[in-house]
């Protein structure tokens, strides 16, 4: 079976029976979250201008942003449990549009930090919504269709980042942030009325106590689930690291004009539009472990090369190589959603995505100090080192391939 074949499975598997409108409204929204959120780091001159922030003070900034994004999963998953993930899906976008309005009027760094949490928490209510939704829409090929939405997410990071940068440049640092405001109710909007409302089976729960969540640990403390929920937090917290201070590393140390390292940036994002529906793709056909070392090996080399490459063409190249460990969210939170029972998805990934990514919400804060003590390029060294561990974490899990 050639590629093309399969390509035009997947495509008919995914837009049949009406459900392609409910998956481009889930997609588009992602898109627009996802590539709001990657504007901080574009705009970290700019904030650390006017209000006089350290790298330090700016990593910390980011790592507010994701630690509130993460602490609402929990509960953002049990209200996918409990309630309709469309409308779940809406009110996220509505919050994080107020929650924009909030950070380009702050007068203080007090206020900044205030509508960065809330902004967090808006965000929050989205993701398990989406999977838990996806889940039910797309039985036997969940793994596509995230590598789909998780693909416009990267398309939304690949694009918002430089138009942001040029209208920083050209107007203020608050229109390149705050443009992205009424576009995301639109969004919200849509998916409101564009999204399928079938019934899920998630949604006959809502007899369900939200003591029954407590129930997720007897399921994380299996060996496999342990593991993987390690391996996604190791990955989280190098991604974040990486994502919070490339733009900023590529014109500090690499010398290159902010123009050019927002574009290298959303490069970065522009792979893992390819990389995240073959990893998805990958994941439904030849399991786990081998999909998972697959789009990490790559990033190890990319990483270490990293310090070593000066040369602006040669840094495309290894910011390719790095890229496709974007795949692995299309892998784990696919693995991590068949495992546990429909009843217990959306709490489950809400503890898993919680833990991890609270966790590993202190690398943009960590690679910040990093970074204001000269040591950009050891960092980039030790995330080349922390990823090898988390291919030898997979390699290590047994019983995980699919037939």
């Amino acid at each position: 079976m050639n590629v093309w074949t399969v390509f035009r499975q997947e495509l008919t598997a995914l837009w049949g029976s009406g459900k392609g409108i409910s998956l481009i409204a889930v997609a588009t929204s992602w898109g627009l979250l996802n590539g709001t959120r990657m504007i901080y780091p574009v705009i970290i001159p700019y904030l650390e201008a006017d209000y006089g922030l350290s790298l330090t003070v700016s990593g910390f900034l980011v790592t507010v942003l994701w630690f509130f994004a993460a602490i609402g999963q929990l509960p953002g998953g049990i209200l996918a449990d409990r309630y309709n993930e469309r409308t779940l899906m809406a009110v996220s976008t509505g919050i994080v549009a107020v929650a924009l309005g909030l950070v380009i009027t702050s007068s203080s760094p007090l206020i900044l930090f205030l509508a960065t949490a809330i902004w967090g928490l808006g965000h929050s209510l989205y993701p398990i919504a989406r999977i838990t939704f996806l889940s039910n829409l797309y039985s036997g090929r969940l793994g596509s269709a995230l590598g789909v939405t998780m693909a416009t997410g990267d398309i939304g990071q690949t694009v918002l980042p430089p138009v942001a940068t040029i209208l920083a440049a050209a107007i203020a640092w608050q229109v390149g942030l705050g443009f992205v405001a009424p576009l995301l109710v639109v969004a919200g909007i849509v998916i409101f009325v564009g999204a399928s409302t079938r019934t899920t089976g998630a949604q006959s729960a809502n007899t369900r106590s939200i003591g029954d969540a407590l129930g997720v640990f007897t399921e994380l403390r299996k060996p496999a689930m342990g593991l993987m929920t390690s391996i996604l937090l190791l990955y989280m917290f190098i991604w974040q690291s990486f994502t919070a201070f490339y733009p900023t590393y590529l014109t500090r140390v690499k010398e290159l004009p902010p123009s050019v390292a927002s574009v290298l940036f959303g490069f970065f994002f522009a792979v893992g539009v390819v990389v995240k529906p073959a990893a998805g793709a990958a994941y439904d056909r030849i399991g786990m472990r081998r999909s998972l070392v697959g789009v990490l090996s790559p990033a190890v080399v990319g990483f270490f090369l990293l310090p070593l490459i000066d040369n602006v063409w040669f840094l495309v190249g290894v910011t390719a190589l790095i890229s496709t460990m974007l795949g692995t969210g299309a892998v784990t939170q696919s693995f991590l959603a068949d495992s546990f029972s429909e009843e217990m998805q959306g709490a489950g990934l809400g503890v898993v995505r919680t833990i991890s990514a609270s966790l590993a919400a202190g690398g943009p804060v960590i690679f910040g100090v990093v970074g204001d003590n000269g040591y950009f390029d050891q960092g980039y060294i030790a995330l080349a080192v922390i990823m090898a561990f988390v291919i030898s974490l997979t390699v290590w899990m047994s019983g995980t391939e699919k037939a």
